[in-house]
């Protein structure tokens, strides 16, 4: 079942934002007085189609859904077959190379505004996303000598508002390829003052961070991560190591083994490393402090012995709805669009000049397989992941290779500045070179998709 959803996921997702960017191209052929012949919805042999309107377009659903086109009445394209002399005008080749630039651009732009509009209604909904709590486990850490401790809220960046753990990760993302400093405003509970908490402000360089780090968890590497609640247990099963050393429901472990423990997550990891060895458990119940001494069951995982108390931990993080006005959630979802565009630009960017990895680069697995798992996740997931890949794919179109929208562009910009088009020579030769192009990357990333399934 997981398999079919995954395929039927991907192909919905795919198959509507290869339709908005082909209707961005229809809707503004239309606009600029081009005759449109056909609309597919798909690749290959038509199997289906019928015609409306005036000039009698085409609407057709293809064999192959991976894609889609827009036919236009284009000269280049007729062969043999005369063009009727009322036609002549609404030729594609005959519009000016602005109003070319206009037809070939519409297609990345819808993508684009799919996007925003996607985004501005899931701002608009609200968003469940964990709060920007840090963890910081070591005082060796760049992040903890920079200033920052365990449990801060992060509140802003760069004077920028973050509301969420992932507005915070986006936001250090950027400043970390600018290789800049970002200045944070965190929030830390104190408990010798009156309210409680504090503001400091925390200067924290990421210039340590290079190419490889930013490929992976690169917070990590800046000794940080996702706060995760304190180690207190949860439901306690029947006849386990934890019943047996008579642990309870709602206690809190403080330190193992004379050692405090940082939160749930660092208990866990102490307890899985202990398979069969006593350990010794300082627990805080009802305001009282004590010790008890319980003994890891021994579980074979995956070929190495684990420790298990049987005892449920409550690991996941604290929540916060992200949710923004009517006005407010436009702006924000188009700066978020801008960003993440440029974002990848600059990625690309990196890639050509080696400072990224080629194995950023993903193809349709890689894609179906998220598709699968945001679905699975829910309705927010999933429309959160067709705002993303709407943007890749806009991103995409954009390149100057000359077989995408973007190389359509370079040549009618090579037009505005010469004064003529590109002769009918280069552009085939182009043409081939762009497919090659096209072709090597769709091979790497077919390859790195690989890799990732069988790892």
């Amino acid at each position: 079942m997981k398999l079919i959803q995954t395929i039927l996921a991907f192909l919905v997702a795919l198959g509507t934002l290869v339709t908005i960017h082909e209707f961005g191209h229809y809707l503004a052929a239309r606009l600029c007085g081009v005759k449109v012949l056909r609309f597919s919805v798909g690749m290959g042999k038509v199997i289906f189609s019928r015609k409306f309107g005036k000039d009698q377009t085409e609407w057709a659903i293809s064999m192959l859904p991976l894609g889609g086109y827009v036919k236009m009445l284009d000269v280049r394209e007729q062969g043999d077959t005369p063009i009727p002399k009322e036609d002549l005008v609404r030729e594609f080749c005959r519009q000016s190379v602005w109003k070319r630039i206009i037809i070939v651009a519409a297609g990345p732009i819808a993508n684009f505004l799919l996007a925003i509009i996607l985004y501005a209604g899931l701002f608009l909904y609200g968003i469940p996303e964990p709060i920007a709590k840090i963890r910081v486990p070591s005082n060796n850490s760049i992040a903890y000598e920079a200033g920052l401790r365990h449990g801060d809220r992060i509140l802003s960046i760069n004077g920028l508002i973050v509301k969420s753990w992932g507005e915070a990760q986006w936001e250090l993302m950027q400043h970390a390829l600018a290789k800049g400093v970002a200045e944070l405003v965190v929030e830390r509970e104190v408990g010798d003052i009156p309210n409680g908490k504090v503001n400091r402000v925390v200067d924290l360089s990421l210039q340590q961070l290079n190419a490889k780090d930013l490929e992976g968890d690169f917070l990590s590497k800046l000794g940080f991560s996702l706060a995760r609640p304190a180690a207190v247990l949860g439901e306690i099963l029947p006849a386990g190591p934890a019943q047996l050393a008579g642990l309870r429901h709602g206690d809190r472990v403080l330190a193992v083994n004379g050692e405090s423990v940082l939160d749930g997550l660092a208990f866990t990891e102490t307890i899985s490393a202990s398979p069969g060895i006593p350990l010794r458990l300082h627990i805080l119940r009802n305001q009282s402090e004590f010790d008890i001494v319980a003994t890891p069951a021994t579980e074979v995982v995956a070929g190495s012995q684990v420790g298990r108390l049987k005892v449920q931990m409550m690991l996941a993080p604290e929540m916060t709805l992200v949710k923004t006005g009517g006005v407010d959630s436009v702006l924000k979802a188009s700066r978020k669009t801008w960003d993440t565009s440029l974002l990848s630009f600059k990625m690309l960017g990196k890639m050509l000049v080696g400072e990224v990895s080629l194995k950023n680069v993903t193809g349709p697995i890689t894609i179906a397989d998220y598709a699968g798992q945001t679905s699975r996740s829910g309705v927010i997931s999933y429309l959160s992941f067709m705002a993303l890949i709407s943007i890749s794919l806009g991103v995409m179109n954009l390149l100057p290779i000359p077989v995408l929208d973007g190389g359509h562009l370079l040549y009618y910009s090579l037009e505005v500045l010469t004064g003529k088009p590109v002769s009918e020579r280069f552009g085939e030769i182009a043409q081939r070179a762009g497919l090659a192009l096209l072709m090597a990357i769709m091979a790497v990333a077919f390859f790195n998709d690989i890799v990732r399934l069988m790892s």
